[in-house]
This record gives structure tokens, C-alpha cells and sequence, in this order.
């Protein structure tokens, strides 16, 4: 189905990526009219929703609001295998290794602790003798969490689009869309292909959220990040059955990775790496020499890898609010306009229900979860 100039819908959707994807299926799935207006292609590597993997943990640390999502994720992704019929979740173990007293492992041993949520406790060195892809300092303290895994982003992007066309929705890729405004009868949505016309208007534009939308353009840095992939010394110590995904903090940074899935390698990274804020249009897509050696003196650190023959990098986005919490409320002033965003590199696993939620606020529904602490003016 193609979009065709003038046409009125329900609701259009701006960014189709992991967490627009998911708004269109819903809105789709409620039996709207809805148009998806993508920049790119679906997926692309251009922005947040990719990489072959997405860590999702039970142990959180970074705050208990999170809580009431993360058993309606594992559900919601569970959901989506059955209507895709194809595997998305991956239950590997999560690891939260670290000095006991830092954010990371205190965060994650306090939320098992109040949450009554199945946990282990043991030291750096048993973690490394158990899952011998692990080269830890024996001193830290690991919280293992046993149905922590990952999530395939492209992959489940590619399925919500599908359902969602199959549902009758219509998405336009490789559609760049150059204003917006609010009008007496909804809102009018301006691309380089035509001007189409809604009652409501969601814009889940992940790293372009500023640009899109204005008035937030000072509420969300888009932040570079880079990925890489190492060989495993043993590759068995790195399959999906036997080694976890895991973060890894040294007091002051946070690492993190994953089994080898999808691509030849482990997948090792360093949480808001240099701390750069970039411009999405303008940011270095290529891994700098700097980059790879900050990359591989943490990796040889941490796992049984040759670090020194990396076997490739990629750069990514974070999109950060200035308290690392999400952004899902309507815009003020414009209360058919709804946006999510700012999600600070640790919002993927939580797509689906932010689809529900974007789906249930462009539907003029009452949010099925507290949104306030995600409320722009906090």
C-alpha cells in the first residue's frame, strides 16, 4: 500500500526504527489507519536500532521505575515470536560484574533483593570459572540473573513493519519529512514526496527527535557510539548457551557485550564510550584508531579474546536526556503530538511496550503505565 498525497489518517508515525516499528504495529493492531514515515531504509544502520543484538536484564540498576516494564517486555517480545513466528529473544544469563560497592552491582544486587527477583551472587573468579570466556579481577562481585539475554533489533523491526503492512498499515521508506504543523482538524505532515494529513501525530525519530521536533532540541544529545566484534579464543566459551550477556563496570565505566550471534565475534562495547555529542547528520561513521584501542585494552581485560586482531567496528547513537530516563508524553501545546524518545542507550529492550504506550496515547487512550516520570517537563 502506497501513501498517497492529501490522505487522511488516524495516526502517522515519524522514524520507523525499534520503537516506531513497534507504535505502527499497535496502532495497526487497534484497527487505526496509520501511516510510518521513514528516513532510511527498514532497518538501517544509521541510527539506534541495530547491531544484530540488545541486552535485557531483569537485574536493573538504573532506577526502579523500570521495574514495571521489564516482566511486560519478556511478555511482550514472547507475544511477538508467536505472531512472527520467528525466535527474538535469546535467555543467555546476564552477568553485573564490578567492585561491590559500584552503581552497577550494588544497583543490580538492590533491585534482585527488593524485587524478589532469582539471583546469584558469587566473585570474579568462580564467574570466570564458570563461564571461561570471562577473564575477571577476582576482588569484583557478579550478579548472575538467569533469564537476562538479548534481543534481535533488526530483526524484530523487520517484523512489526511486516504485521503492521499485513494489518493494513502503510509505511513509506527513504522518506525524509521536512516540517509539521498542528492544525484546527489534527495535524499536516510535510515530506519531500507530499503532504498528508492526520489526527495525530507520533515522532519516534530517535537520534533526529531535535530536529524534528524543536521545542526538545536542548532536552536530547545525540551521543556516537562505537561497537566491536573480537574472536574468541575458544569459540565455544562464547555461544549463546554457555556465556551470558554482561556489563561490566570498573568503578567509574561501564562495559558490556554479548555471545557470538549474527555476526563472527564477540560483541564488546564501552556504555556512552568518549561522551561525544554529535550531530546525526554530521557524525563520524568510522571507528577512529582511538576508538579500537580504548575498545581492545578493555576487552583483553575482561574476556578470552585476541584483542589485538579485532574483526571490525560500527558506530551507533544514544540519544540522552540529562537524566538518562526516557521521554513519553505529549508535547505541550500540542496535544495531538506525541513523542518518545531520549532513551540513553538503554531503552531497546523496552520497544515494544513503548510502542503499546505510543499506540495508547495516539489513540487518546489512558496510559496503561505511570507515565510521569518520562513527562518532558520533570
Amino acid at each position: 500500500m502506497t501513501a498517497e498525497e492529501g490522505s487522511k489518517y488516524d495516526a502517522i508515525v515519524v522514524g520507523v526504527g525499534g520503537v516506531g516499528s513497534a507504535v505502527v504495529y499497535e496502532l495497526a493492531r487497534r484497527g487505526k489507519n496509520v501511516l510510518g514515515l521513514e528516513r532510511y531504509d527498514i532497518p538501517h544502520s544509521r541510527g539506534s536500532s541495530h547491531g544484530q543484538t540488545r541486552i535485557i536484564r531483569r537485574a536493573y540498576h538504573e532506577h526502579p521505575q523500570y521495574m514495571a516494564m521489564i516482566d511486560r517486555a519478556y511478555d511482550y517480545w514472547e507475544r511477538l515470536e508467536d505472531e512472527c513466528g520467528e525466535q527474538l529473544l535469546f535467555k543467555t544469563g546476564s552477568v553485573a560484574a564490578g567492585p561491590a560497592a559500584s552503581d552497577l552491582v550494588s544497583g543490580a544486587r538492590r533491585t534482585c533483593e527488593v524485587h524478589s527477583i532469582p539471583h546469584e551472587r558469587i566473585g570474579g573468579a568462580e564467574a570466570s570459572e564458570r563461564f571461561p570466556g570471562f577473564t575477571l579481577p577476582e576482588e569484583y562481585e557478579v550478579v548472575y540473573q538467569a533469564d537476562g539475554g538479548f534481543v534481535r533489533p533488526e530483526a524484530a523491526t523487520v517484523a512489526h513493519v511486516r504485521l503492521a503492512r499485513e494489518l493494513g498499515a502503510t509505511v513509506e521508506t527513504e522518506t525524509e519529512v521536512t516540517d509539521w504543523r498542528s492544525t484546527r482538524n489534527g495535524v499536516q505532515v510535510t515530506t519531500e514526496n507530499g503532504r498528508y494529513e492526520a489526527d495525530r501525530l507520533v515522532v519516534a525519530a530517535g537520534p533526529w527527535l531535535g530536529k524534528v521536533v524543536d521545542s526538545l532540541a536542548s532536552a536530547v544529545s545525540p551521543e556516537r557510539q562505537v561497537l566491536s566484534w573480537f574472536r574468541p579464543k575458544r569459540a565455544e566459551d562464547f555461544a549463546p548457551e554457555t556465556h551470558p550477556v554482561f556489563l561490566v563496570s570498573d568503578g567509574e565505566d561501564i562495559h558490556y557485550g554479548f555471545p557470538t550471534y549474527g555476526r563472527p565475534g564477540v560483541k564488546f562495547g564501552r556504555h556512552y564510550h568518549l561522551r561525544e555529542r554529535i550531530d546525526p547528520d554530521g557524525m563520524d561513521r568510522e571507528a577512529t584508531a582511538h576508538d579500537e584501542a580504548i575498545l581492545a585494552e578493555a576487552a583483553g581485560r575482561y574476556l578470552a579474546v585476541d584483542a589485538d586482531e579485532p574483526l571490525g567496528f560500527e558506530t551507533c547513537i544514544y540519544t540522552n536526556t540529562a537524566d538518562r530516563d526516557f521521554i513519553v508524553d505529549t508535547l505541550p501545546n500540542h496535544s495531538d503530538v506525541v513523542v518518545l524518545g531520549g532513551f540513553s542507550g538503554h531503552g531497546y529492550k523496552f520497544a515494544g511496550v513503548l510502542g503499546e504506550l505510543g499506540a495508547e496515547l495516539a489513540s487518546g487512550e489512558e496510559p496503561s503505565l505511570d507515565i510521569g516520570p518520562f513527562a518532558i517537563g520533570r
